[in-house]
């Protein structure tokens, strides 16, 4: 698949070929129909966000569901149209999640930071 991905620090975005990845265990495929572009996805090309590299940003992401993998709830099927945006994921687990504070978790995710995003034909994200 194509994507659009910051190879190193400071670098420019260059599209290149990837293989479809599969999701692992709690986890999904999905087809990318639209990302928007933020100003925020500048914070992912100097690594100001603690990402790594090579990267693809993007997390306004909309899309369908490809592929579903193990253990992951019946309320993701293959078709699904879904979203994924800036809150990326939680982990349930720590004092902040348990509280209900989900977006100060301790290990949060964003999508195009902590994995890669939207800037291609698919990205893997997160059941939750």
């Amino acid at each position: 698949y194509k994507c659009a991905a910051f190879l190193e620090k400071g670098g420019d975005l260059v599209v290149q070929e990837r293989e479809i990845p599969s999701p692992k265990s709690g986890e999904v495929l999905i087809k990318v129909e639209a990302c928007g572009m933020c100003h925020s996805d500048v914070f992912v090309k100097v690594g100001a966000m603690g990402n790594s590299f090579p990267r693809v940003p993007g997390h306004e992401v909309a899309g369908r569901i490809s592929k579903v993998g193990d253990d992951v709830s019946d309320q993701w099927k293959e078709g699904t149209r879904v979203g994924v945006g800036w809150f990326g994921g939680c982990c349930y687990k720590c004092a902040e999640c348990r509280r209900g504070n989900l977006l100060l978790c301790k290990g949060h995710l964003i999508c195009g930071i902590s994995y890669d995003g939207g800037y291609g034909e698919y990205m893997i994200a997160p059941e939750s």
